[in-house]
């Protein structure tokens, strides 16, 4: 298959065709394409270059095996899910040290926000906690939502977020602050006990 690249890279369709095609071109042409936001996001959780690759391999043979007859849109959004729950397994299974890695940091900053697991699992059900920080997300802009995003789901440094936004690690962290008391108050009047 020929595959139509952009900027050396090929586009999403082409990679899961190849998928479809049972050709292993198509895990080389997805690491190709998203390896290093895969990587970082796992390396960011488990803290750990080597399970950080590992969790990534597994991701991508995950993807092997759903695809077909799974057919992802967006992959991005399908690849990094799988590879964030594969590294979120290892982080919990090895129980890592406190605050030794960007996700262990971003955790303990979003816990304040949220009220025990056993109230909130008493009080409402995960889809519905999930739907109203959805709810929640859609009320900020769309600066602020991308820095909670990369801080909270993809586990960025603030240095990752300044730069990736072009503001400093103060700005982002003042930010962030700020976010976390609006969301706060936000569950609260929604009867999410914090």
């Amino acid at each position: 298959m020929k595959a139509e690249r952009r900027g050396g890279k090929i586009d999403d369709k082409k990679i899961i065709d190849l998928f479809f095609e049972r050709s292993e071109q198509g895990i080389r042409e997805l690491d190709n394409k998203y390896g290093k936001i895969c990587r970082n996001l796992s390396y960011n959780i488990v803290n750990n270059l080597q399970d950080a690759e590992e969790c990534v391999n597994d991701a991508y043979l995950g993807a092997w095996n759903a695809i077909p007859p799974v057919r992802p849109d967006p992959l991005l959004s399908y690849i990094v899910k799988i590879v964030r729950n594969i590294s979120l397994k290892i982080y919990w299974k090895k129980k890592a040290a406190k605050r030794s890695s960007h996700y262990t940091v971003a955790l303990e900053e979003i816990e304040a926000c949220m009220a025990d697991k056993k109230t909130v699992e008493d009080e409402m059900d995960a889809r519905e906690l999930a739907r109203i920080i959805g709810e929640f997300l859609d009320t900020l802009t769309l600066e602020n939502r991308v820095i909670f995003v990369r801080r909270y789901w993809f586990s960025d440094s603030y240095k990752d977020i300044a730069e990736f936004v072009g503001l400093s690690e103060k700005n982002i962290s003042v930010r962030l602050t700020r976010i976390r008391g609006k969301m706060k108050q936000y569950l609260i009047e929604r009867g999410v006990f914090v």
